[in-house]
């Protein structure tokens, strides 16, 4: 068991608070920080601070990829910090098993982040397995460095992902039907989106969506989808009547919001957007799309194909270990409309999930993912029964201990409170509020003993 040093993206959507606050630094923090990568990632691995194993080089070295980050228990001095892909290279089988490093090729399957958004995320979609490796390659082969930001694929993985919030949780996700579609294009009144409105009310439903993923024929819309039509409409708006189109979009919106209707909080939403992206297609797309409040407790899934933009809230995402995505509007970076739409799959549900209890203090998320599994632990999971009066010291000082799930290799983040760690080999690991640590598969089963409020994250596949 080893602590990490989590590596901070500031990207300018971010927050200034939940992070630092989870951490114990000063609020707020001198600049945004969006997101806290718990993980192995090549472009953001955590670190580690870990003593070279007989099976790794004498002489660790320090990535430097590793971006500036917060640790509320470093690393000893005299431990030097490795990153965590460089550990997991050194010794698969060792760090992830046998299985789980020849299913994923040696790499740890998932990344855990901590993702606190003050402003909306791009509009997006994610590849499938098949098309990360078919983009990655072809992007390669044009010549295109690791770090051009033209590049729509910077790895050959697919990225389905888990949001769990954390606080009220506002995002854009999966297309509205065609006939609620054309009804909030109606409302709106805007000239221009009226042959989009009739075009939307005269699509067939669709067909009943998959629960939590798509059917298993690669992602694509549909010949004639009117959903798919209606948004590359929209995104492939002629350039010149762009700034018009928007403007009279969100003044319909503001209009809306005002008053008590159907369609108030998603055209408050976009108005609120819009004054963060002036002149942005991706405000009009938005209507287009889903809206929802995820309340604390409550899940989002994203399976290939779908599209989504998080608006605003702080949440843990759980993904599988890629960082591909492809844009259309509400961003700085790039934007690639016949791509994105090429990805996208307007049948795709994305699911509003609930945990699944599993034990007292343990619940799961159940998705498709193979990548990953997301846990919910509560420690103690019932109170401690008192020790009889005649009991020895060392029985009164035991305290109840909960088994984690799963064996290895696992991510924990601690978001509350105070636990220990202990492993068969006798190995102990103190995590307070903020802390996290990386599991090996090597260290077997492990029991937690306190009271705090974890997150684990592991590789996917079946639980009782």
């Amino acid at each position: 068991m080893d602590l990490l040093r989590p590596v901070i993206r500031p990207y300018p959507w971010g927050t200034r608070t939940a992070i630092a606050e989870l951490q114990g630094r000063p609020v707020p923090a001198p600049g945004p920080e969006a997101e806290l990568w718990m993980g192995a990632h090549p472009s953001a691995p955590s670190g580690v601070g870990r003593l070279s194993s007989p099976t790794t080089p004498p002489t660790p070295v320090l990535s430097t990829s590793l971006a500036p980050s917060v640790l509320s228990t470093p690393p000893a001095p005299s431990t030097p910090l490795v990153a965590l892909d460089a550990v997991i290279a050194g010794d698969p089988e060792r760090e992830l098993g046998a299985e789980c490093a020849a299913r994923f090729g040696g790499r740890l399957p998932f990344l855990l982040k901590v993702l606190s958004a003050e402003k909306a995320l791009s509009i997006q979609v994610h590849p499938s397995r098949t098309q990360a490796e078919a983009g990655f390659a072809a992007e390669n082969a044009r010549g295109l460095p690791p770090d051009d930001p033209a590049r729509n694929y910077v790895d050959d993985w697919p990225k389905p992902e888990l949001l769990y919030a954390l606080t009220p949780f506002e995002v854009a996700a999966g297309l509205r039907a065609p006939a609620d579609a054309s009804a909030l294009l109606r409302a709106l009144a805007v000239d221009e989106l009226k042959p989009l409105a009739a075009a939307l009310a005269a699509a067939p439903p669709p067909a009943a969506p998959f629960p939590t993923a798509p059917p298993p024929a690669p992602p694509g819309a549909p010949a004639g989808d009117a959903r798919a039509s209606a948004l590359a409409s929209v995104l492939e708006w002629p350039e010149p009547g762009r700034p018009g189109l928007v403007a009279a979009v969100v003044a319909a919106c503001e209009r809306l919001a005002a008053v008590d209707g159907p369609y108030a909080d998603a055209c408050a939403a976009a108005v609120r957007v819009a004054a963060d992206h002036p002149n942005d297609l991706g405000v009009v797309a938005l209507l287009l799309m889903r809206h929802e409040v995820l309340q604390p407790g409550q899940a989002v899934f994203m399976p290939a194909g779908g599209l989504h933009a998080y608006l605003r809230g702080t949440g843990i995402e759980l993904l599988a270990n890629s960082d591909n995505v492809v844009r259309s509007g509400l961003t700085g970076k790039h934007i690639d409309v016949p791509e994105l739409l090429k990805l996208l799959d307007p049948s795709v549900a994305v699911p509003v999930l609930s945990p699944r209890p599993l034990a007292d203090g343990l619940a799961t998320f159940d998705t498709p993912a193979p990548e990953f599994r997301l846990y919910l632990i509560d420690l103690p999971a019932s109170p401690a029964p008192s020790p009889p009066a005649s009991a020895s010291p060392a029985l009164a000082s035991l305290a109840p201990a909960l088994a984690l799930p799963a064996t290895g290799p696992r991510v924990l983040l601690c978001l509350d409170g105070a636990c220990t760690l202990r492993a068969e080999t006798g190995q102990e690991l103190d995590l307070t509020r903020g802390d996290s640590c990386f599991i090996p598969f090597a260290d077997g089963p492990i029991h937690a003993t306190g009271q705090a409020r974890l997150i684990q994250a592991t590789p996917g596949g079946a639980v009782s």
